[in-house]
């Protein structure tokens, strides 16, 4: 059951989406945020210690709650190339549907200070290790050959973030799926997937 602490919660985090996708972070209030919550700028303060502590939990929430789904769709997965094709396309999918969510993680969380980056590096490592455990699995199943990890989950990720925030600044003129088949056309060629 959902307690009322926990909706608010959930309305700041989303508020604060809104609110730092519209004016930056550095530009953004909390008395913005909190406007956009629908609560007293007060309020803020009985769940976060400052602005810096939203984006975090923002982005830790946020990220912790992608990865779950994405981790439940895999379990459905028979292969490689269809538990690839679940990153790629859950991906690409969620930050399409939540455009300010990715305005959020692909410019503002790059600008900010290291303590922000700092804090926001467990739920990236997590997905790192989720992109990581596919590629693992696929080398086992010998669907894959790839010997450098480490090496196809930087393509893999980096592939993926590079074309959100190209989706991003190009003001999402483009649907952000469509791109999911020729991205999955290289990743299978560079990791020699096998059918």
């Amino acid at each position: 059951m959902t307690t009322n602490r926990e909706v608010k919660f959930d309305q700041i985090l989303d508020a604060a989406i809104e609110a730092i996708a519209e004016s930056g972070y550095h530009q953004c209030t909390v008395s913005r945020i909190a406007a956009l919550a629908g609560v007293a700028t007060g309020t803020i303060y009985l769940y976060f210690k400052n602005k810096e502590e939203i984006l975090v939990r923002l982005f830790q929430v946020r990220m912790g709650e992608f990865i779950e789904r994405i981790r439940s769709q895999l379990v459905q997965c028979n292969n490689t190339r269809e538990r690839l094709r679940t990153i790629v396309n859950m991906h690409l999918s969620y930050m399409e549907q939540n455009r300010s969510l990715a305005i959020v993680t692909e410019i503002e969380l790059r600008q900010s200070d290291p303590r922000v980056r700092q804090a926001v590096t467990e739920p990236l490592m997590q997905y790192f290790s989720l992109i990581e455990e596919v590629i693992r699995q696929g080398i086992e199943q010998q669907e894959v050959v790839a010997p450098y990890v480490r090496v196809a989950r930087q393509m893999i990720f980096g592939a993926l973030e590079q074309a959100t925030t190209d989706w991003v600044w190009s003001g999402g003129q483009k649907p952000l799926l469509g791109e999911a088949d020729e991205m999955l056309q290289l990743f299978a060629g560079a990791l020699r997937l096998k059918d």
